[in-house]
């Protein structure tokens, strides 16, 4: 173990987190050593098993997370950090807070702003557009509250518009608003969840509307003549949690408020400025330049944080390695993951068939014979991306030509896997509330939250019976009055422990929280604090644990600490020029009012190209005028991009509607024989039917979990940029990816073997996008001792671990990008490896890894050869979504050819 100290922006001079490590060992099995001892110190500021010191921050609460295991928390617990707590600078009220606001905010306990509040909250009251972007739980609510509700009271007909990510948000919003007890101000939500009843009364009487870009752009702007009085006294647009706004959705969300920008214009008394904008953001890379791009505006950011904040104890915990077990005979169907899927089976069958099938815990490695007899030699290796064709395994039917498509396959002995950490979130969950300690572990999938939740409360009930009661799980999909309810008793305190998606990561002021789990890395750096802030609010101390995954970026993190912690938050990513995002928005904006050349300033220096391109395809039509839209329906645009409405997921028997899935995941999460969680409940698909969008199941308690397959092909279309490094050549252009379901697996959870393969029915999916790619020389190959017959497996492991790493450099998620490998693609006529956009168009992501290439490959090459595995694990270059069973793969290879390309590069 080392420790060290260094300070970071932001933080008081002097008191910069406290950092404690262990090395990299991460692949091999050891024994858990005793670190060395520091100075004495009170036993309350010790964990009692590992004896890692957590300095200054009062961890009584919070103790128990570390002291449960003591048999292997020196072996799982890689890195502590420590941020000391910072103390709070106030502000006197702005002169112009009107006296009852003033005494609002006084009787909810807030006595003045703070400078950070004060500053936002002035500028926006000039006029001046503004991004604040300081830490979760800094008050900024507060902003952009104080200079919406002072035009609310001193003019009686204004009016505040306020947009956020999720229904949570608004509804914790509206919560607070009506906590002022202020008079006039009439706020109301307006969303899916809004009874139609309650539509007319929101769009005739309130003057604070709290909704979201998707209803604002469904509801409110095509029906702009019926919120004229709204639109007329529009002051101030608040667009909460602005920098979720990214990729593909963040694209189409600045289109919107494009479209806001020019409708309101329309109502906009003569003489007056149109409305301010007020982002408020979670602390991010240049948000000036990022809101400026969202909504098309020159911005002013406000970054210092003059907040107090409570210490913040930060774990990096890395669940510990299953015993080896070899492969099964070659007519086998067992996997490597068995164990894995063994563990949870421990829990109960709905909850270990989730387990088993979740991504965290599903890296299977299937035999040598049922690999060849499974996929022909020489695929194409594939792996998928999550959302446009979602985000499950895959596999590639290109097929690869001569020697160049020989796989070596051979009976070994299979790698040690990691235990779960959904299995290890689900421990580390339980024990925190048997202690007391009010926690929320964030999980990345839906799925993943269902099963942390089922597993925690059976874990409970064995130990005090009941006591799983105070455990639920909380995910998008859920009706109305579910989330409703969760959320009341998260905060009451009837719940102990929340196990959530995202969905809870944003802006929700959950107080009383002591500790947040984090169970994977969520992908980008901003999450990350994002959801840590979610304990501590209102200056507690708080501890944040992250349960690293078994896969090539998580092991990275928690042996690079330096990764996380000191280092700046990435940029948000988004392309308001993507023209399979333009065009669309382009006739949702001709269908409101038709588009005149005043209006092209607004949508880019592209938009006139786009309106011939529409013109001369029929779909809009040119007069002198303007642009006018022809169809007598309105333009139908998903703004995620999933490609329609949401699947109902209905129980058969009963006609209850259980949720929804979204389009994109529907083909492999609610497939006609899949396994499907709702509330800890197995659910069993007895029929996807896509032209009615609802999935019919029948309740459950399988002994099997079912994994999807696909067929996979890749044509490059263009080339945009290309760079020639000796034998290596990087590229970046637009593809077509070509995807279909085809069937799945069923396998027994116990053992991992695979009881049978089902075909399915379903359509083929098509999408454009962008990638990058880089191909590297038959004669290099053979000079880095290659050989031919070792470059699909080569090439294959290196696709797979630089598709892991890509998040590290872009923000994205791993789901959100997908990749192919072969060693004699078509139409490079040479060994390739693509990583794609998982975004029709593009989501900005391969432009982001072509800029930066050296960092990914080089951060990519450092996992794949620090990992002490012998043959590639989940840690370094296996993958959860490869449609080849993680097979071939050669991980000594891959290092060689990864040292190729970044040496040429």
């Amino acid at each position: 173990m080392r420790t060290s100290s260094s300070g970071g922006s932001g933080r008081v001079a002097g008191t910069g987190p406290q950092r404690v490590s262990r090395a990299s060992n991460h692949r091999r099995p050891h024994k858990a050593t005793r670190p060395p001892c520091f100075p004495q110190l009170p036993h309350a500021y010790r964990t009692p098993a590992s004896n890692i010191c957590l300095r200054v921050l009062d961890v009584t609460a919070v103790l128990p997370l570390f002291s449960f295991l003591p048999s292997r928390s020196a072996e799982s617990l890689t890195h502590v950090e420590h941020v000391a707590p910072r103390h709070g600078s106030t502000a006197a009220w702005p002169a112009w807070t009107p006296p009852a606001l003033r005494a609002a905010f006084a009787a909810r306990g807030v006595a003045l702003p703070w400078t950070h509040q004060a500053t936002a909250a002035s500028l926006a009251w000039s006029g001046t557009h503004t991004v604040i972007a300081t830490g979760t739980g800094s008050g900024k609510s507060l902003a952009y509250q104080l200079p919406a509700l002072a035009a609310l009271l001193t003019d009686d007909k204004a009016t505040v518009l306020y947009l956020s990510p999720t229904k949570a948000l608004a509804a914790d919003q509206l919560r607070s608003l009506h906590g002022l007890d202020l008079p006039g101000i009439r706020p109301a939500t307006y969303d899916g969840d809004t009874a139609r009843e309650e539509r007319d009364w929101v769009r005739q009487h309130a003057r604070v509307v709290l909704t979201n870009p998707d209803m604002l752009h469904h509801g409110i702007l095509p029906n702009h003549a019926s919120w004229a009085r709204f639109l007329r006294g529009l002051r101030i647009v608040v667009v909460d949690e602005c920098h979720t706004y990214r990729g593909v959705f963040g694209s189409h969300v600045a289109h919107v408020l494009r479209r806001l920008r020019r409708v309101t214009g329309r109502y906009t008394p003569r003489g007056l400025a149109g409305p301010c904008f007020v982002l408020a953001s979670a602390t991010s890379g240049d948000p000036r330049a990022s809101g400026s791009r969202l909504v098309g505006l020159p911005m002013t950011a406000v970054t210092e944080d003059a907040s107090p904040r409570g210490g913040v104890t930060f774990a990096l915990w890395e669940p510990p390695l299953l015993p080896a077990a070899p492969d099964l005979s070659s007519a086998g169907s067992a996997f490597a993951s068995s164990a894995v899927a063994a563990s949870a089976a421990a829990t109960s069958a709905a909850a270990a068939s989730a387990a088993a099938a979740s991504a965290a815990a599903a890296s299977a490695v299937p035999t040598s014979a049922a690999a060849t007899a499974a996929f022909p030699a020489g695929a194409v290796r594939a792996s998928a991306a999550g959302s446009a064709l979602a985000g499950e395994p895959v596999l590639a039917e290109n097929y690869g030509v001569g020697p160049h498509s020989g796989v070596a396959v051979a009976v070994r002995d299979a790698e040690p896997v990691r235990r779960s950490a959904l299995r290890e979130t689900a421990d580390l969950l339980t024990e925190a509330v048997v202690a007391g300690v009010r926690t929320l572990a964030f999980v990345r999938s839906r799925k993943g939250a269902e099963v942390v939740a089922s597993m925690a409360r059976r874990s409970l009930d064995q130990a005090v019976p009941g006591l799983g009661d105070r455990v639920a799980a909380y995910r998008a999909g859920y009706l109305r009055e579910e989330r409703r309810a969760l959320e009341r008793d998260l905060m009451d305190g009837t719940l102990l422990g929340l196990a959530s998606t995202n969905a809870l990561e944003l802006g929700v002021d959950l107080v009383g929280l002591d500790a947040v789990l984090i169970s994977g890395y969520p992908g980008t750096l901003a999450s990350l604090w994002q959801q840590a802030g979610r304990a501590g609010r209102a200056g507690r101390d708080a501890l944040c644990v992250l349960v690293a995954r078994d896969d090539p970026l998580d092991t990275y993190l928690v042996h690079h600490p330096e990764a996380l912690f000191g280092k700046p938050v990435e940029a948000t990513v988004l392309d308001p020029a993507n023209p399979h995002v333009l065009a669309p928005q382009l006739c949702c904006a001709a269908a409101e009012m038709p588009l005149t050349p005043a209006d092209l300033p607004l949508f880019g220096p592209t938009a006139e190209a786009t309106l011939d391109a529409l013109v001369a395809a029929g779909i809009l039509r040119r007069r002198p005028s303007g642009w006018y839209w022809t169809e007598r329906q309105r333009p139908d645009v998903d703004l995620r991009g999933a490609g329609g409405g949401p699947i109902a997921v209905v129980e058969e028997a009963t006609g209850r509607l259980l949720g929804t899935v979204d389009t994109g995941s529907a083909h492999h999460q609610v497939h006609t024989g899949a396994v499907h969680l709702h509330q800890g409940t197995a659910y069993v698909v007895d029929k996807l039917d896509l032209a009615d969008s609802v999935a019919l199941v029948h309740a459950e308690e399988p002994d099997w979990s079912t994994h999807p397959r696909d067929v996979t092909s890749l044509t490059v279309l263009s080339v945009r940029q290309t760079r020639t490094a000796g034998p290596v050549t990087l590229s970046l252009g637009e593809v077509e990816v070509t995807s279909q379901v085809v069937s799945y697996q069923r396998r027994r959870i116990s053992s991992g073997e695979v009881i049978d393969t089902c075909q399915l029915d379903l359509p083929e999916r098509i999408l454009k996008t962008v990638a990058v790619w880089w191909t590297v020389s038959p004669e290099a190959l053979d000079e880095a001792g290659v050989a031919e017959v070792d470059w699909p497996g080569a090439l294959h492991a290196a696709e797979h671990a630089s598709i892991g790493l890509l998040p590290l450099v872009a923000t994205c998620d791993r789901w959100d990008i997908g990749g192919l490998s072969t060693a004699l693609h078509a139409d490079t006529g040479l060994p390739t490896v693509f990583v794609y956009d998982g975004h029709p168009g593009g989501a900005g992501f391969a432009e982001r890894a072509f800029d930066v290439a050296t960092d990914w490959l080089g951060a990519t090459r450092t996992v794949v050869a620090e990992c002490r595995c012998e043959q590639g694990c989940p840690s370094c270059v296996q993958s959860p979504k490869c449609g080849n069973g993680n097979n071939p793969l050669n991980k000594h290879d891959a290092v060689q050819v990864l040292s190729l390309v970044l040496s040429s590069l």
